[in-house]
């Protein structure tokens, strides 16, 4: 059986950046979403669609080919929103103090049986409760 690791929006942002500066991480997040081990949520999905097609965005993505490259990803597991989420997210937020959307990743993850969460924006190696924080463009060689 195949353990999840949750990736957080982030690495589909960059995955889909053709700017000569985020090179590197686009070629390490493209490696990453053609992992078998991966999860998302639909937070992440939300937060991909509105920096992708936002207008100033650098190269930004027409509404249509955002949720085409959203649709690839459904083969991962994808977890719904729901209440029973927010107040999770809710009380881990107030508990480590980090945003409600990054307690919702990490919520997230944990609900999926994710024991790591592949992040730019979360403390790297932070532990949350048994759900471990890993910044994939600092240590590619650890995630890859």
């Amino acid at each position: 059986m195949i353990v999840p690791r949750f990736a957080d929006t982030n690495i589909l942002l960059y995955a889909i950046s053709s700017a000569p500066d985020e090179s590197e991480k686009a070629k390490i997040a493209a490696a990453l979403l053609k992992a078998p081990d991966l999860a998302l949520s639909v937070q992440v999905f939300q937060e991909f669609y509105v920096q992708a097609t936002r207008p100033s965005a650098r190269d930004p993505l027409a509404p249509e080919e955002a949720l085409n490259f959203l649709a690839t990803l459904r083969r991962f597991p994808v977890l719904d929103l729901s209440l029973e989420l927010f107040v999770a997210a809710a009380a881990t937020s107030r508990r480590w103090r980090i945003s409600y959307w990054d307690a919702a990743v990490v919520e997230a993850a944990r609900v999926l049986g994710c024991p790591e969460v592949l992040s730019e924006d979360l403390q790297d190696g932070m532990d949350f409760g048994g759900v471990k924080v890993t910044n994939p463009f600092r240590r590619p060689e650890q995630v890859l």
